[in-house]
């Protein structure tokens, strides 16, 4: 099991309830979404303006909302794929389930077939 069920419930309604939350994607996440759509700018900046939870194997998910009125897309992204602003509430416990989740898919994948 990756995630711990109780902490990422309690996580999942504590995002809930503070909806729409600043957030920032990765480089990484906002090199994907650029790639994927080229003909739109993405700021560095967007809104979590939904929080859904994929299971232990998809984690806990993030609707985005960059402010581009003429997207008819939905952007979705692992939470882990998110910065967020160290001084909003829920900050420590989201970075402690990225930490968490990144930890066990690591060694979830690095695990020899036979073991």
């Amino acid at each position: 099991m990756i995630d711990d069920p109780d902490q990422t419930a309690a996580l999942v309604a504590g995002l809930k309830a503070g909806l729409p939350l600043p957030a920032r994607p990765t480089p990484e996440a906002l090199k994907t979404l650029r790639q994927q759509s080229p003909a739109l700018d993405f700021p560095r900046d967007c809104s979590v303006t939904d929080i859904h939870y994929a299971g232990d194997e998809g984690g806990i998910l993030c609707t985005l909302d960059f402010g581009l009125d003429d997207r008819k897309e939905v952007t979705i992204v692992s939470i882990t794929h998110l910065r967020f602003d160290r001084k909003a509430p829920l900050s420590r416990e989201i970075a402690q389930y990225q930490r968490h989740r990144v930890k066990k898919l690591k060694r979830l994948h690095h695990r020899p077939f036979w073991a």
